[in-house]
């Protein structure tokens, strides 16, 4: 009988951590694809064997009171029949390669996430607003906390597997005789099943319910912003930790104001005399009435900005402007004495006759336009 423990060298006391380690290290050396020479084959199978037997804890202790158990009758049925498919993976590509299942799945999982659309007011994006909204999900089942049995029972161990969550499979292959391993039908890959599942959530762990979120919408939020509610989602399988909830807000168009970034836009129709002559124009804002000051000689297209009226800012302090557009109405319909009125007032400035002229570019409604166009 081969001295198992010298052909991968380690000790007798090896753990199976450098038992595992030594193995692999040997294989990248001695493989057939890798090696040279007539013995690397050889080398190679005796390193195989040695693996399978002592990485096995039952072959193991058997070896140790001096059975070989891959030798005929030995238990194993030959040389090579427990070395695993995963073990050629991981000793080439690294753990977790081959794909393969180390131990039982926890049954208890994350639950998932889920996205909300969450429609508000530009008011509420302006001042932030706090919000409630049900929403349907999975919650913990309070009968029985989770552990998705009926009360006085427990969870029984998978007789199929033994509770390894796994079963194994012994396969032909271009390496001779290959152990596969499967997640175990039985229990679904668990390694246990439960014999008596609760009533109220049918062996789940949970149940669907109507929840109430508490909301606290940020100032300075706008379409496609997401808020993160960290646990406020589905709670998982099995009693799980809960998912997150996802906000996805959309702001609702308003009638009035426009918003650009933090800054808010609107248009004030004001008449010809007003703009010529200054008024004061009584305007209602997101922040209520405010007086808005025409300044004599107002020209179509003039802006005037209120400071801090427009959208708090998102991250800081701070508010955006309010942006209020002058839009100069020309009165039309006139009777007969407001005609004579206009004309007068026409002669006295010398405007009876549009000048034929053109006046230069940079000094009229379309030169402020251009630059506005070109970002000046």
């Amino acid at each position: 009988m081969s001295n198992y423990y010298e052909v991968l060298g380690v000790s007798q006391d090896a753990t199976p951590e450098q038992i595992k380690k030594a193995y692999r290290r040997l294989a990248r050396e001695l493989h057939p694809d890798v090696a040279q020479g007539p013995d690397a084959e050889d080398r190679f199978k005796d390193v195989s064997r040695a693996y399978e037997v002592l990485s096995n804890p039952d072959k193991r202790a058997m070896y140790d009171r001096g059975v070989d158990p891959t030798a005929p009758g030995g238990g194993a049925g030959g040389a090579g029949a427990g070395f695993g498919f995963q073990d050629i993976f991981e000793t080439f590509f690294g753990a977790g390669a081959g794909g393969g299942q180390r131990g039982p799945v926890p049954r208890s999982r994350r639950g998932q996430d889920a996205l909300v659309r969450l429609d508000i007011d530009l008011k509420d994006a302006v001042f932030g607003v706090h919000r409630e909204l049900q929403v349907d999900t999975a919650v913990l089942c309070t009968t029985c906390q989770g552990s998705c049995c009926r009360a006085g029972t427990s969870p029984r161990t998978c007789e199929v597997c033994g509770g390894r969550g796994a079963v194994q499979r012994v396969a032909r292959s271009f390496l001779g005789q290959v152990m596969t391993s499967s997640p175990c039908a039985a229990c679904q890959g668990y390694g246990t099943v439960i014999p008596e599942p609760c009533t109220e959530c049918s062996g789940e762990g949970r149940v669907r319910s109507r929840r109430t979120l508490k909301i606290d919408v940020p100032a300075g939020v706008e379409t496609g912003t997401r808020i993160k509610l960290t646990g406020q989602g589905e709670v998982g399988p099995a009693g799980g930790p809960a998912g997150d909830v996802y906000l996805e807000v959309r702001e609702r168009r308003h009638e009035t104001f426009v918003r650009r970034g933090d800054d808010l836009h609107c248009t004030l129709p004001v008449p010809m005399t007003a703009a010529a002559l200054g008024t004061v124009v009584e305007l209602e804002t997101l922040d209520g009435a405010r007086q808005i000051d025409v300044r004599p000689g107002t020209q179509p297209g003039d802006v005037l900005v209120e400071k801090g009226l427009g959208v708090g800012h998102l991250h800081g302090a701070g508010r955006g402007d309010l942006n209020v557009h002058v839009d100069v109405q020309v009165p039309t319909g006139l009777d007969a004495d407001q005609e004579r009125l206009l004309r007068e007032l026409a002669e006295l400035r010398g405007e009876q006759r549009v000048p034929s002229r053109l006046a230069p570019a940079q000094s009229g409604v379309f030169s402020r336009l251009r630059e506005k166009l070109a970002g000046r």
